[in-house]
């Protein structure tokens, strides 16, 4: 319990104590925003150590009254998915702030400020364990987030900063209405006859699959849509290119690697969890949406000459892989689903880091302004291939783990029940190749089109410190992927057993123990 609420707070703490820093100690600002951050990942490290896989049922909770009279709680703890995406989290916050040393030149104070509060927020997200506290962090992942993008980024950044919050607000005020609406049900007609409220997760949970289909639907198209977009989905993804295009480098590698899994991540938390029955009815729906995202995000990649918005494309292919997997409702699928968040997590985290190098040195991202870079920069080509390659699905390197067992989720799955999911979304294995290896050609061999790029400096040695730690997973995924999947295996297997009980009657899989859910207290 200790350990979750340190590495939730440290970086408010840390966000809060860079605002009583004079403007002018740049360099303090800078070396006591990253210490925060080094301390929440070394702290977070004890939530990985003492997580018991084997357990379904939440852990390191934290419950405490907050609002009594509609039964919202400060409720925390983490299951075998959400301990991942913390430990995402609090592994990438302190690389996205190295790179900021070089990427950040102006009102440095106020940025650490809100990067750390970006990290508490996100974190918040991923272990709220009650449905009012999980809307505040949602919202306040707003503020730092759209400040980042509107002082820190390109030209376009005002309009890319509005277009994302229009966006996201627009989402969030949907799934606020269907927390209230479900607040409302679950505490009025299922929990007592009396009449209630209640925001608390594991209640709602208890019940939620009594909720008539009528109901369901209408909450579980609330919540999809704020997800979806946040993910994002075709045809919600149009904010996406823009926000990564004009974001500073740590403000697209928190964007890709954290801020669009809290999408995916709402999608199994709520959606699957809480509305079974609508999640069977809608599941080819969105399930086409994603395929087609596939697709299409890797098509409107190929065209691109902005080698940062190619990757912000790439996203849009690939996390559609994600939520194809999630609505096979398959141990296969929502475990793909769940490793391939943090294989994106890293693989295109890493990719818009080493855009963000070569911008930093040639002030253009422009793929006809590069060539034969491999020369002058040979060990920074080989870190960039090897992100390349990882968000290929090359064998042997973490993206091919998460595909692979979306796709045969897909394939297997008795919800989608159609072969033509897997096969339409497998080219986009394929059109990922063609996008990814012509902008690699292009930039790193052939003749050096530019004379600027005669003299680049190859990678620094915080640059270095930044790429290999990445490196690192995207192996071990790749190699040993079963280290990360079976912390999350047991809390999978759980949820399918309740999925395949409400529609078919049975499950295969027989799980250790007996879920945990508390009552409201009336």
């Amino acid at each position: 319990m200790l350990a979750l609420l340190l590495t939730l707070f440290v970086p408010l703490l840390g966000s809060l104590l860079i605002l009583t820093i004079k403007k002018d100690s740049v360099k303090i600002i800078k070396y006591t925003t990253l210490a925060f951050s080094l301390i929440t990942f070394f702290v977070s490290l004890s939530l990985w150590i003492g997580f018991d896989s084997t357990n379904p049922n939440y852990q390191f909770m934290v419950d405490a009254n907050w609002i009594p009279s509609i039964d919202a709680g400060f409720r925390l703890g983490l299951d075998g998915m959400s301990v991942l995406l913390v430990m995402l989290t609090t592994f990438i916050s302190p690389i996205a702030i190295l790179s900021s040393f070089d990427a950040i030149k102006k009102r440095e104070k106020e940025y650490y400020s809100m990067i750390l509060l970006l990290q508490f927020a996100m974190t918040g997200v991923f272990s709220s364990l009650d449905l009012f506290l999980f809307y505040i962090f949602w919202e306040i992942i707003l503020i730092p987030m759209y400040f980042i993008i509107g002082i820190w980024g390109g030209k376009e950044r005002i309009y890319a900063a509005i277009k994302f919050f229009i966006f996201t607000m627009v989402g969030s005020l949907f799934m606020l209405v269907a927390i209230v609406w479900l607040g409302h049900y679950v505490g009025t007609y299922l929990v007592s006859n009396s009449g209630g409220f209640t925001t608390n997760l594991l209640t709602i949970r208890n019940y939620s699959q009594m909720i008539p289909f009528d109901i369901q639907k209408w909450m579980f198209l609330a919540f999809a849509l704020s997800f979806l977009i946040k993910v994002p989905v075709f045809p919600l993804h149009t904010w996406l290119p823009d926000a990564h295009t004009e974001a500073p480098t740590p403000g697209s590698v928190i964007l890709a690697a954290v801020l669009l899994k809290m999408g995916t991540y709402g999608l199994i938390r709520f959606n699957l969890d809480l509305f079974p029955q609508a999640s069977f009815n809608y599941a080819s729906i969105i399930s086409w949406l994603a395929v087609f995202g596939i697709v299409y995000g890797a098509l409107v990649a190929m065209i691109q000459t902005d080698v940062k918005k190619l990757v912000a494309y790439s996203s849009v292919s690939h996390l559609g892989f994600v939520v194809l997997g999630i609505f096979s409702m398959t141990v296969e699928g929502v475990q793909g689903a769940i490793i391939q968040m943090i294989n994106h997590g890293l693989s295109t985290g890493m990719l818009f880091l080493c855009v963000g190098f070569i911008y930093e040195r040639r002030h253009t991202r422009n793929i006809s302004e590069f060539g034969g870079l491999a020369r002058v920069m040979p060990v920074y080509t080989v870190f960039f291939a090897i992100a390349m390659f990882a968000s290929v699905g090359l064998p042997g390197l973490n993206g091919f783990v998460g595909e692979l067992l979306t796709l045969v989720g897909a394939f297997k799955s008795p919800f989608l029940n159609s072969w033509a999911y897997t096969i339409i979304a497998a080219s986009g294995v394929i059109f990922a190749a063609v996008y990814l290896l012509w902008m690699f050609q292009r930039v790193m061999f052939g003749t050096i089109t530019n004379p600027l790029n005669n003299g680049l400096e190859d990678l620094k040695k915080n640059e270095w410190v930044m790429l290999v730690p990445l490196v690192v997973f995207i192996v071990w995924i790749g190699v040993y992927p079963s280290t990360f999947m079976s912390v999350s295996e047991t809390s999978t297997k759980s949820l399918i057993n309740k999925l395949e009980t409400i529609k078919f009657g049975k499950s295969q899989y027989n799980l250790p123990g007996k879920l945990e859910y508390k009552p409201i207290n009336k």
